[in-house]
């Protein structure tokens, strides 16, 4: 279970005072972006939970949060019993991140980019090799598994990052947007793979723009917008508040008077 209780996080920012100094210098004066605003909820475990919202509202800044790469202004984390701010290694032992960036060691195989993080988790012998053989083949992996990652296409990346990510079995796994850009194959594998971690009774919570992904995947759905949550339910209460029979309408319609409401 990931408990989020009343989480807020500002950044600070630069601009200008209108004040001017002698010689016509512009004085700089900070200012802060709010980029959550006192969000709250529990995710539960053996549900899958998508999160979705326009760009810049909030969505990675909340994962960021929730896996202790960020500090919150106000609020608190837990994973489990563990406080994220208070003892963050506990809290990400129980954690599976796949980041918007996969970052992978170009010089590494695939099998050795898993097995590396693997080992980072505390895994070593016969147990890590068999979850990295049971990942690989989950995701369709054969025949890159012994490649090197330079050169990996976007889906061969995103596969070996995903499996990284989840090579030790983490209660609790966070996706940002891990189909964005992948194509047919390499999408149903990833989807596969969210569906079995459910059914073994993981928590699993990611972000992403696909309508259709979302309403066939999830659960549990959040709309986040401009650091707010605006609606958060099953599909159907989500078609619900946006008073519409499909997602996207149901989407647009809740987030678009927020979007008027910035730009007035």
């Amino acid at each position: 279970m990931i408990r989020v209780e009343h989480l807020s996080k500002n950044f600070a920012t630069k601009k200008s005072s209108g004040f001017h100094f002698p010689g016509g210098k512009k004085a700089i004066s900070p200012a802060l972006i709010t980029a959550l605003d006192d969000v709250s909820f529990t995710l539960n475990d053996g549900e899958i939970t998508g999160l979705l919202g326009l760009n810049g509202a909030g969505k990675s800044t909340l994962m960021r949060l929730i896996y202790g790469l960020l500090q919150p202004s106000a609020g608190e984390v837990w994973v489990n019993e563990h406080q994220v701010s208070r003892n963050p290694n506990a809290a990400r032992q129980q954690l599976g991140v796949l980041p918007d960036d996969t970052g992978l060691y170009k010089r590494l195989t695939a099998r050795e980019n898993i097995r590396y993080f693997g080992e980072l988790q505390g895994l070593e012998g016969h147990v890590l090799e068999q979850s990295i053989d049971q990942l690989i083949s989950w995701l369709g992996m054969d025949n890159i598994a012994g490649r090197r990652a330079e050169g990996f296409s976007l889906g061969e990346r995103m596969k070996t990052a995903l499996a990284r990510a989840i090579v030790h079995q983490p209660q609790h796994v966070l996706l940002d947007e891990p189909t964005n850009g992948l194509d047919v194959i390499t999408t149903r594998a990833v989807r596969r793979l969210l569906h079995e971690l459910k059914l073994q009774g993981r928590c699993v919570i990611f972000s992403s723009h696909l309508m259709h992904e979302v309403s066939g995947l999830c659960d549990r759905i959040i709309v986040i917008s401009h650091g707010k949550i605006l609606a958060d339910g099953n599909l159907e209460a989500i078609l619900d508040a946006g008073k519409s029979h499909n997602l996207e309408d149901a989407f647009v319609n809740l987030v678009q008077p927020q979007e008027e409401q910035q730009h007035a």
